[in-house]
Protein backbone atom coordinates (compact mmCIF):
# COMPACT_ATOMS: atom_id res chain seq x y z
CA UNK A 1 0.00 0.00 0.00
CA UNK A 2 1.19 3.54 -0.68
CA UNK A 3 0.89 6.35 1.60
CA UNK A 4 0.82 10.13 0.59
CA UNK A 5 2.30 12.52 3.16
CA UNK A 6 2.48 16.33 3.79
CA UNK A 7 5.17 17.79 5.24
CA UNK A 8 5.14 21.87 6.55
CA UNK A 9 6.91 24.10 9.14
CA UNK A 10 4.02 25.29 12.22
CA UNK A 11 3.75 28.98 11.49
CA UNK A 12 4.64 29.16 7.95
CA UNK A 13 3.40 28.86 4.66
CA UNK A 14 6.65 28.93 2.56
CA UNK A 15 8.07 25.24 3.44
CA UNK A 16 5.64 22.43 1.61
CA UNK A 17 6.57 19.00 0.57
CA UNK A 18 4.56 16.18 -0.21
CA UNK A 19 5.99 12.74 0.02
CA UNK A 20 4.59 8.66 -0.91
CA UNK A 21 6.32 5.77 1.31
CA UNK A 22 5.17 2.42 1.35
CA UNK A 23 3.19 1.09 4.47
CA UNK A 24 5.79 -1.35 5.23
CA UNK A 25 8.30 1.90 4.84
CA UNK A 26 10.42 1.95 8.72
CA UNK A 27 10.75 5.40 10.37
CA UNK A 28 14.23 4.63 10.34
CA UNK A 29 14.28 4.71 6.32
CA UNK A 30 12.17 7.05 6.14
CA UNK A 31 14.34 9.20 8.13
CA UNK A 32 17.36 8.15 6.37
CA UNK A 33 15.15 9.89 3.21
CA UNK A 34 14.08 12.86 5.23
CA UNK A 35 17.68 13.27 6.14
CA UNK A 36 19.12 13.18 2.74
CA UNK A 37 16.29 15.28 0.69
CA UNK A 38 16.26 18.01 3.37
CA UNK A 39 20.06 18.00 3.26
CA UNK A 40 20.78 17.75 7.40
CA UNK A 41 23.97 16.84 8.84
CA UNK A 42 23.82 12.88 9.29
CA UNK A 43 25.52 13.23 12.56
CA UNK A 44 23.07 14.76 14.71
CA UNK A 45 20.38 13.07 17.02
CA UNK A 46 16.54 13.16 15.58
CA UNK A 47 13.38 11.29 16.61
CA UNK A 48 9.92 11.10 15.38
CA UNK A 49 6.63 12.49 17.80
CA UNK A 50 3.63 10.42 16.43
CA UNK A 51 0.65 12.78 17.66
CA UNK A 52 -2.42 10.18 18.04
CA UNK A 53 -6.03 10.95 18.85
CA UNK A 54 -6.56 13.36 21.99
CA UNK A 55 -3.01 14.53 22.18
CA UNK A 56 -1.59 11.37 22.84
CA UNK A 57 2.28 11.42 21.93
CA UNK A 58 4.45 8.38 21.20
CA UNK A 59 8.61 8.72 20.73
CA UNK A 60 10.41 7.22 18.16
CA UNK A 61 14.01 7.21 18.21
CA UNK A 62 16.97 5.76 17.46
CA UNK A 63 17.11 3.57 20.18
CA UNK A 64 13.74 2.55 21.95
CA UNK A 65 12.01 5.71 23.96
CA UNK A 66 9.30 4.01 25.48
CA UNK A 67 7.45 3.85 22.28
CA UNK A 68 10.06 1.64 19.84
CA UNK A 69 13.02 2.49 17.91
CA UNK A 70 12.95 3.79 13.97
CA UNK A 71 13.88 0.48 12.89
CA UNK A 72 11.01 -1.35 14.27
CA UNK A 73 8.28 1.04 13.84
CA UNK A 74 6.57 0.94 10.33
CA UNK A 75 4.30 3.79 8.55
CA UNK A 76 1.48 1.40 8.54
CA UNK A 77 2.01 0.75 12.49
CA UNK A 78 1.85 4.86 13.10
CA UNK A 79 -2.01 4.48 11.08
CA UNK A 80 -2.98 1.34 13.23
CA UNK A 81 -2.35 3.38 16.45
CA UNK A 82 -4.23 6.49 15.00
CA UNK A 83 -1.30 8.52 14.82
CA UNK A 84 -2.04 10.28 11.37
CA UNK A 85 0.29 13.77 12.23
CA UNK A 86 4.36 12.47 12.71
CA UNK A 87 6.84 15.56 14.19
CA UNK A 88 9.97 15.12 12.54
CA UNK A 89 12.36 16.44 15.01
CA UNK A 90 15.68 17.47 13.23
CA UNK A 91 17.04 20.00 16.20
CA UNK A 92 16.11 18.05 19.23
CA UNK A 93 18.42 20.95 21.66
CA UNK A 94 16.34 23.74 20.05
CA UNK A 95 13.22 21.62 19.80
CA UNK A 96 12.66 22.68 16.29
CA UNK A 97 10.65 20.20 13.78
CA UNK A 98 8.91 19.44 10.32
CA UNK A 99 4.73 18.23 10.36
CA UNK A 100 4.53 15.33 8.24
CA UNK A 101 0.56 14.91 8.30
CA UNK A 102 -0.83 11.52 6.56
CA UNK A 103 -2.99 13.06 3.40
CA UNK A 104 -4.17 9.41 1.74
CA UNK A 105 -3.52 5.61 0.98
CA UNK A 106 -3.84 3.60 -1.90
CA UNK A 107 -3.97 -0.05 -2.32
CA UNK A 108 -2.60 -0.78 -5.67
CA UNK A 109 0.48 -2.01 -6.49
CA UNK A 110 3.53 0.14 -7.21
CA UNK A 111 6.64 -0.32 -8.79
CA UNK A 112 9.64 2.09 -8.79
CA UNK A 113 12.30 3.78 -5.57
CA UNK A 114 10.32 4.93 -2.48
CA UNK A 115 9.74 7.23 -0.39
CA UNK A 116 10.02 9.71 -2.64
CA UNK A 117 8.91 13.09 -2.90
CA UNK A 118 6.71 13.89 -5.40
CA UNK A 119 5.55 18.15 -4.83
CA UNK A 120 8.00 20.54 -3.53
CA UNK A 121 7.32 24.59 -2.55
CA UNK A 122 10.21 26.62 -0.53
CA UNK A 123 13.88 25.78 -0.16
CA UNK A 124 14.99 23.21 2.79
CA UNK A 125 15.43 24.78 6.35
CA UNK A 126 18.47 25.10 7.88
CA UNK A 127 19.18 22.44 10.49
CA UNK A 128 21.25 24.50 12.58
CA UNK A 129 19.17 28.28 12.09
CA UNK A 130 17.06 29.50 14.47
CA UNK A 131 14.29 30.24 11.82
CA UNK A 132 13.15 29.33 8.59
CA UNK A 133 14.29 32.08 5.64
CA UNK A 134 13.31 31.74 2.13
CA UNK A 135 14.99 34.22 0.79
CA UNK A 136 14.28 33.39 -2.81
CA UNK A 137 10.51 34.44 -2.17
CA UNK A 138 10.68 37.58 -1.35
CA UNK A 139 10.92 38.98 -4.67
CA UNK A 140 7.11 37.79 -4.63
CA UNK A 141 6.18 40.21 -2.32
CA UNK A 142 4.94 43.69 -3.49
CA UNK A 143 8.28 45.90 -3.35
CA UNK A 144 9.98 42.77 -3.77
CA UNK A 145 12.49 43.84 -6.47
CA UNK A 146 13.69 46.63 -4.83
CA UNK A 147 16.92 45.10 -3.02
CA UNK A 148 19.31 47.62 -2.58
CA UNK A 149 23.29 46.41 -4.25
CA UNK A 150 25.94 45.64 -1.65
CA UNK A 151 28.49 48.39 -1.22
CA UNK A 152 31.61 47.93 -2.85
CA UNK A 153 34.26 48.63 -0.04
CA UNK A 154 37.23 46.66 -1.93
CA UNK A 155 38.39 50.32 -3.41
CA UNK A 156 40.67 51.95 -1.06
CA UNK A 157 41.39 48.98 0.82
CA UNK A 158 44.14 47.36 -1.57
CA UNK A 159 47.88 46.84 -0.15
Amino acid sequence: MLYRYKASITGNKIFMREYEALSETSLYSFHLFLQNDLGFAPDQLVLFRGVGEKGRVSQYGLFDLGSGSMDAVKLSDLLLKGERVLHYVYDIRKERYIVIEFLSKDEEQYRGSFPRMVMERGKNPDQFSDRYDDFESLSDLPGGDEVPEPEDFSEGDEE
